[in-house]
């Protein structure tokens, strides 16, 4: 069993202020970072877009979205963002995570921080691509993105609505901030919704807005911001000859049911969910020592295989985690495989897996929120993978693979 790449260093080492300079098949990149506790090559690699928009990526290695990555790894950059998070926040404070690539860092940092501090009141939500039944939503748009429409769902039920109207604090969880544009449309429409809201807080892995426009940053958005960063910096991109898709990346149909639950955050939580560790258990007895597992969520559905990852590797697994996405990546710099199959969630549009080759893994483990369905059955003969079918945070079943 052949690696790809090597996996981020397990600490974290001191860094210096750095200038990279990246020649990417779209474009030429300098990235000015600044001193701090992590090293840019443990964060993230390069990687180039076929979005005439924004032709490249700064592609996160603790994510777990494009990379694999180790539950613990993914844990550490949870708290570290966590703990940047001002303790000043006036309460209740809502926590929103972006969709798609940011959804299970949101509700990580979420879990992290409620952990944290159990007493203090707080709503987890994340935005989605998806409506679920006829619940209202806020839509607001990723301008950069390659599917800019986003909607964001009151949550269910009497309490958590409330949360939601009385918070005087937002947390907006994106893996990355270049421009602010976008926590800023968000923030527009929470505002909209609740004009109590007074302070906003921006927490991602990497900020490279530049210090200028974050000092900018509370005269745009009208209220006390903050932000916390793993790594931050600027950068200039200079784009040279894009690569269109070669499709739609996105295909909304209000009417369309695509199988997207109201069970793990899109209608939102007040609390951590539970780790499936009776599955984990039964999956880890037939794992032996030196076996490799992946764990791979699907599209929007990541947090519960972030879960179960954690729950196989506290019992000693040798474990990665990462998903799939509709991010179409070239081919190049830190993407080195490509793997390509139709959208389980129905809607035409083509999906990917990143840096996984066949046969690379012992076990794959596909976690999914939507029915079964062909494209399902396609993910799985495609990495040698079985399936589970996530219906609640305790009820999955498995779904055989033909």
């Amino acid at each position: 069993m052949t690696a790809l790449f090597q996996p981020p260093r397990g600490e974290a080492a001191p860094a210096t202020a750095e200038v990279r300079r990246v020649t990417l098949p779209t474009g030429l990149m300098a990235l000015h970072t600044d001193a701090g506790p992590f090293c840019l090559d443990d964060l993230i690699g390069f990687a180039a877009r076929a979005n005439a928009r924004r032709g490249f990526l700064f592609l996160s290695k603790v994510l777990g979205k494009h990379w694999p990555v180790t539950p613990r790894r993914m844990l550490a950059i949870h708290t570290d963002l966590a703990a940047r998070v001002p303790a000043d926040l006036p309460g209740p404070v809502v926590f929103i995570a972006m969709a798609e690539t940011a959804i299970g860092l949101g509700q990580g940092v979420f879990e992290a921080w409620k952990c944290a501090q159990p007493q203090r009141e707080a709503l987890f939500l994340h935005t989605t691509r998806y409506h679920v039944g006829d619940a209202p939503i806020l839509e607001f748009e990723e301008a950069h993105s390659h599917a800019p429409r986003q909607f964001l769902h009151r949550p269910a039920g009497a309490a958590l609505q409330a949360l939601l109207k009385s918070a005087r604090s937002l947390v907006l969880v994106d893996d990355e901030a270049s421009t602010g544009n976008t926590f800023l449309n968000l923030t527009a429409a929470c505002r909209a919704l609740n004009p109590a809201i007074e302070r906003v807080h921006l927490a991602a892995i990497t900020n490279f807005m530049g210090r200028e426009a974050n000092e900018a940053l509370s005269g745009r958005f009208g209220l006390p911001v903050t932000v916390g960063a793993a790594l931050s910096g600027s950068y200039e991109f200079t784009a040279g000859q894009l690569q269109s898709a070669a499709g739609a990346a996105q295909r909304f149909e209000s009417h369309a049911d695509r199988g997207a639950s109201a069970s793990f955050g899109r209608l939102g939580v007040n609390r951590p969910l539970n780790q499936p560790t009776t599955l984990a258990e039964r999956l880890r007895a037939a794992i032996a020592p030196h076996e490799r597992v992946l764990v791979l969520g699907t599209g929007e559905f990541m947090h519960m295989a972030f879960l179960l990852g954690l729950a196989l590797e506290a019992g000693g697994v040798d474990v990665a985690v990462q998903s799939t996405t509709r991010s179409p990546i070239l081919q190049w710099g830190a993407v080195s495989s490509i793997l390509r199959f139709p959208d389980n969630y129905g809607e035409g549009v083509e999906n990917f897996v990143y840096n996984v080759a066949p046969d690379q893994y012992d076990h794959v483990f596909i976690c999914h929120e939507t029915p079964p369905n062909a494209a399902l059955q396609q993910l799985a003969q495609a990495v040698n993978g079985r399936l589970f079918h996530f219906l609640s945070e305790s009820h999955c079943e498995e779904i055989p693979v033909r």
